[in-house]
């Protein structure tokens, strides 16, 4: 059996790669469209973009970024064969994006570069849990525009009749009427001060004797209950916690860039 020379090794070399790039490049694009090969690559980061909004991986997403890649292809091929990437409305749009993009990578490097520590989100908390500590007031309360009406209900109450139906029957407040003036458990910050100061006054199943005013017309307050203000864990709550301080992050970054930038530009608010 004859030996192969050098040479023809080698030319044996250069026919298997020949023959073999066609394949490797193959290997790498998801078909040829118009003689223009469309890379995998595409792909990829179409479902990467995908899978970091929430999606998750699967094959009919795979077929979709597939099918979406091949026909964005065929698209813009007719669109640049149509002198369309010339035009001027291109050019400026095309910009606007380049801004877009460039600018919210400048935030998300930030936000990346400058995560939310466990010690600030307890110090947030512990902070929210300081301000939400005190009593909490369950009370009802029949809302009327008009003073003797209200005189008159509370004469009613004293009669016999019951506080929850003369709520379902005369309050104007929508939101506790048809729960017979119930307002649940809250703190007394969480009402106007007039109403505050009354119900704070009444102790566990006493009604106001007189109309309160308000703003929004006259009350007839009952205290049904008062407990001391129940504050979530730290682990209910971490994720908006850490959201909040995060986005108090970033804003306090755009100011800063605002405020070094040198421009006589006046902003109106």
């Amino acid at each position: 059996m004859k030996k192969l020379s050098v040479a023809a090794c080698v030319s044996l070399a250069a026919l298997s790669a020949a023959l073999l790039a066609p394949l490797a490049a193959s290997a790498q694009n998801i078909t040829i469209v118009n003689g223009k090969a469309v890379p995998k690559a595409r792909v990829e980061a179409l479902i990467a973009q995908a899978t970091k909004q929430g999606q998750p991986r699967t094959p009919e997403l795979e077929k979709q970024a597939r099918d979406e890649v091949v026909l964005r292809e065929m698209f813009l091929q007719e669109a640049e064969k149509r002198g369309l990437a010339a035009s001027p409305d291109y050019k400026t749009q095309m910009e606007f994006a380049r801004q877009q993009i460039l600018i919210r990578e400048l935030f998300a490097d930030f936000q990346k570069k400058n995560p939310v520590s466990d010690a600030e989100v307890t110090a947030e908390y512990e902070k929210f849990k300081g301000q939400s500590s005190g009593t909490e007031y369950r009370a009802r309360h029949i809302l009327v525009e008009k003073e003797d009406d209200a005189k008159s209900l509370i004469a009613q109450i004293k009669g016999g009749a019951k506080f929850e139906d003369l709520a379902k029957k005369s309050s104007k407040d929508p939101g506790s009427a048809e729960n017979g003036g119930d307002l649940d458990f809250a703190g007394p910050n969480a009402y106007v001060p007039e109403f505050s100061q009354a119900m704070v006054k009444l102790k566990k199943g006493e009604m106001t004797e007189a109309p309160v005013k308000s703003q929004f017309g006259f009350h007839i307050i009952k205290l049904e209950d008062t407990r001391e203000a129940k504050f979530p864990e730290l682990a209910e709550i971490k994720g908006q916690i850490e959201q909040r301080l995060s986005q108090q992050k970033l804003a306090k970054f755009r100011d800063d860039i605002r405020a070094k930038a040198k421009t006589d530009y006046k902003f109106e608010n």
